[in-house]
């Protein structure tokens, strides 16, 4: 394998590599520089790594293998290789595009952070690993530039293609100058890594994580030769509050000698969230694994109100190619009344809408007419009509029995993130990226009005059952009540802004009767507070990561909220008290939502699935 001298001089910005062309560099690491690729049939981006290397034909068969072997890893928490190849003898990769950056940017180096805040993103890191080391794969080269944000600041770990050149390379030399040497275990500088590599890498940066500070510092002689001989010095030292329990398991996985480490990375993340909550350990993510063998339930909860049960799943939907990320449950009483109930409407990231039976799963018709993924789908009152959004910034509004068109709204400059339907079915709110929500006439298209006052990217919003109210909210961290434009009230009127949340809100729902408004989001809360007041009824806070999105029951007694935790949790809307959590999705859930009787949930999922759950 030949290995060419850096040329930072010309990027390859306009070339193509498959069917990809390269329009923009993302950035540039020692072996390779990843672009911003736009697919030349379908318009779609993806991530384009470019390896610095030439293949001779002997290397090519290598590359190859490792390269499929990559491909292959399936899971959440991991960016997925989509095509890999070789153009001239230079090797590629095309990867799923993570659009919020990295956990460096907003980890900074020198910043300390508490073990509650890092939890659910080690959780995260530690279930990708442990899929890989199943699957015979040690990742290499684990750093904080290597773990990305996808678009709902999911971990996505990435760079699983240093293992390619590590693999298919016929000399040691790459390995000792991967510019990672901040976190590189004793026998990985040795040449000789092991799946406990990966795990020491782990440890090394929650340490930095922690404490504020690298584990050793030097040159590159002097943090290698730390990493060997050095003991780390104590955490509670410069973490005086650190538990004993945290601290404990961080060193143990930077033990120098390999098997004195954790037994697996997934037992260290286990470890380490018992440090941070003792006998609630529990609640920490559970692998992908645990999951979906389904050999027992999750343990107790009790401490949180929260009891785990076994699912009793009705239907689990699997049309989709993608993952979902909206369901909803058709409003059409003549739906409602036939034989096996309602019928469910599920978008994807496929590009498709999907209507199917929601007790036999019977797939009824797929909407195909999007450009790229759709994130938000909704009923008409009647149930006559479907409007679905996405990516491709523009609303279609379309007859749910024939899929015909009724009419496109494209007054959006980017992504439409959430939809809400007036009661009378005449108006829809769109609510969007580009920081507005907008009010349209469902029929024509024709825009009635235009709210901006978040200046920043909208998530969600929701119509009061009275149709008098608007609440919108994202990533300005705030809920906005306002009016809708009718006679003698000015449009878009301010009638209350909760300032509840730390975070970005994803998710906010009114009670059936107007009086009550659930929100939820990056925070991993629900807030349940009076719509008039602001005034808080009850705070529920046994989510362990982002809560995605809220739905009130029909009789407006209960809550569901959906969470990136993977769970659908069912819960008192006046108590936060008697939950029960739906733990059969092995990914995290996007969308939840009530069937009209109030005995059945549909709930979304990155695992490509919708599942029908008896409501408990």
């Amino acid at each position: 394998m030949e290995y060419r001298k850096r040329n930072f001089s010309r990027p390859r910005i306009g070339q193509q590599l498959g069917n990809y062309r390269l329009t923009r560099l993302l950035g540039r690491g020692s072996f390779a520089d990843v672009y911003l690729g736009e697919h030349i049939h379908l318009n779609t981006q993806a991530a384009i790594k470019v390896l610095d290397m030439r293949l001779t034909n002997d290397d090519m068969g290598d590359f190859l293998k490792e390269a499929r072997t990559i491909a292959r890893l399936k899971h959440p928490s991991i960016i997925q290789v989509l095509e890999f190849g070789v153009e001239n003898n230079t090797p590629f990769l095309v990867m799923d595009y993570a659009p919020n950056g990295t956990l460096r940017s907003h980890f900074s180096k020198g910043s300390r952070f508490s073990p509650e805040d890092i939890q659910p993103y080690v959780m995260q890191i530690a279930s990708a690993l442990q899929h890989a080391h199943n699957e015979k794969l040690i990742h290499r080269d684990i750093k904080p530039e290597n773990m990305l944000l996808g678009s709902n600041n999911e971990v996505l770990l990435a760079d699983f293609g240093i293992a390619v050149v590590a693999h298919s390379s016929r000399t040691q030399s790459m390995q000792g100058v991967a510019g990672t040497v901040a976190y590189m275990a004793p026998e990985q500088l040795r040449g000789t890594p092991v799946k406990a590599s990966d795990q020491y890498a782990l440890a090394a940066i929650i340490y930095e994580w922690l404490s504020g500070e690298s584990l050793f510092q030097g040159s590159f002689v002097e943090i290698a030769t730390h990493h060997t001989l050095t003991l780390p010095p104590p955490l509670s030292k410069q973490v005086p509050t650190i538990s004993a329990g945290v601290e404990t398991a961080v060193l143990k996985a930077l033990a120098k000698d390999p098997a004195q480490r954790f037994a697996s990375i997934q037992e260290f993340a286990d470890a380490f969230a018992q440090g941070i909550y003792g006998r609630q350990a529990s609640l920490s993510l559970p692998s992908v694994e645990a999951i979906s063998s389904k050999t027992e339930p999750l343990p107790s909860m009790q401490e949180v109100h929260t009891l785990p049960i076994q699912e009793t799943t009705i239907t689990t939907y699997r049309g989709h190619t993608a993952p979902v990320n909206a369901v909803a449950w058709s409003t059409s009483e003549r739906h409602e009344a036939a034989h096996y109930g309602s019928r469910i409407a599920s978008g994807s990231d496929d590009g498709t809408v999907q209507i199917w039976d929601a007790m036999t799963g019977r797939k009824i018709s797929t909407y195909r007419d999007h450009s790229g993924g759709v994130s938000t789908i909704v009923w008409s009152p009647d149930g006559k009509w479907i409007a679905s959004a996405g990516i491709d910034g523009m609303v279609r509004v379309w007859t749910a029995d024939s899929m015909r068109k009724v009419c496109t709204y494209t007054r959006h400059a980017e992504k439409v993130t959430a939809l809400a339907w007036s009661p009378d079915g005449k108006w829809i709110a769109s609510a969007s990226i580009d920081g507005t929500v907008q009010m349209w006439d469902a029929t024509t298209g024709h825009r009635q009005f235009i709210y901006r006052d978040h200046a920043h990217p909208v998530h969600t919003v929701a119509w009061s059952s009275d149709g008098r109210s608007i609440a919108s909210a994202g990533e300005d961290m705030v809920v906005r009540v306002w009016k809708v434009p009718e006679k003698g009230i000015p449009a878009g009127k301010m009638l209350l802004t909760s300032h509840n949340s730390s975070n970005t809100i994803l998710a906010v729902a009114w009670s059936p009767d107007g009086k009550y408004i659930a929100s939820g989001g990056a925070d991993q809360v629900v807030e349940v507070w009076e719509a008039a007041t602001g005034g808080t009824v009850c705070t529920y806070h046994s989510h362990q990561f982002t809560v995605s999105a809220v739905a009130w029951s029909p009789d407006g007694t209960r809550i569901a909220s959906a969470s990136l935790d993977r769970t659908v949790q069912l819960w008192d809307a006046t108590t936060g008290e008697n939950a029960v959590s739906y733990t059969g999705h092995f990914s995290w859930v996007y969308a939840v939502a009530w069937a009209r009787s109030g005995q059945y949930i549909a709930s979304a999922s990155s695992d490509k699935t919708v599942k029908v759950w008896l409501a408990l």
